[in-house]
């Protein structure tokens, strides 16, 4: 069975509420967001982030890469799923982003 997750895309979803009352906290969710992106992550909407990763030792190495710049305070949620149940994702108003791309075209870009 670890074999079929070692080679199988999925996808990791960071899903976020982080605090921006003060300019501390602002400062804190704009280094977050930025960490997420610098690490391949694409934004889906303002609070949520998407990685696509070849395996499971892939998603553990960016669950614990996003864990090593977590903010102090907030709400931060991180969801596992395969890239064909992610391709399954239906948008019901708006349309994809160009940076949003699905399948392995992402992994060979990033």
């Amino acid at each position: 069975m670890e074999r079929l997750w070692s080679n199988r895309f999925m996808r990791v979803i960071v899903f976020f509420d982080l605090p921006t009352l003060t300019s501390e906290d602002r400062k804190n969710a704009n280094a977050f967001r930025k960490s997420l992106l610098k690490d391949g992550f694409v934004m889906i909407q303002l609070s949520i982030y998407s990685r696509i990763c070849r395996g499971i030792y892939d998603v553990d190495k960016h669950i614990q890469r996003v864990r090593s710049f977590i903010p102090k305070k907030g709400s931060i949620r991180v969801l596992t799923i395969t890239e064909k149940q992610y391709s399954s994702i239906q948008i019901l108003l708006g349309t994809r982003k160009k940076n949003e791309e699905f399948g392995e075209q992402q992994v060979i870009a990033i």
